[in-house]
């Protein structure tokens, strides 16, 4: 480590278990944005150098450490599997916010054909989503949208770093006459 400023960064980054942003380290500090943003491409460089376990990435809009991929099974050996992980119906609903935001409860329940009420609730207790404002639409459901929470929880800095979207094509959805079901309606006699 070349500098004070880059061990300060270190320990900082390392007691706090999220991201930092520039501005909360350079405040820690009492060093320049730009100076501390050149320490941290630094310290990142020094950690990539002498090989060490621990890696500095750009996490939802700030800095953290963490554990280098390789090393997974070693921190696997000592911690005990997350009690925090989300339900297949959390995660579902999380892709569809991710994906479709701002978005309402009653536009993910028409996506996934339940209703979401408790996932919803889970998921803004946990921070993972909050609310948007209300739609310009009948009855003014809430709107939901990803949090930075939900960036952090997943390891990715934005949106945009979400894998594309496969959309069937819309030959493969249409449904074959024979399967079709015809609307039967009594008469009006």
């Amino acid at each position: 480590m070349s500098t004070t400023l880059e061990a300060a960064l270190e320990c900082l980054l390392f007691v706090s278990g999220e991201p930092l942003t520039v501005q909360e380290l350079a405040r820690a500090t009492g060093e320049e944005p730009l100076r501390v943003e050149e320490a941290l491409r630094s310290l990142q460089a020094a950690l990539v150098e002498r090989h060490s376990g621990l890696q500095l990435l750009r996490i939802a809009g700030g800095w953290q450490l963490a554990t280098r991929p390789e090393y997974a099974e070693f921190v696997g050996r000592l911690l005990t599997p997350r009690a925090n992980k989300l339900s297949r119906a959390a995660l579902e609903t999380l892709a569809i916010i991710a994906y479709r935001q701002p978005i309402t409860g009653p536009e993910i329940e028409a996506i996934r054909g339940v209703s979401s009420d408790g996932v919803l609730k889970t998921l803004l207790e946990r921070r993972l989503i909050a609310e948007a404002g209300k739609k310009a639409s009948p009855g003014r459901p809430t709107l939901y949208v990803t949090t930075p929470e939900f960036l952090h929880y997943f390891g990715i800095a934005s949106l945009e770093e979400l894998p594309p979207l496969e959309v069937e094509p819309a030959s493969s959805l249409e449904v074959p006459a024979e399967s079709a079901v015809v609307g039967v309606y009594p008469r009006g006699e």
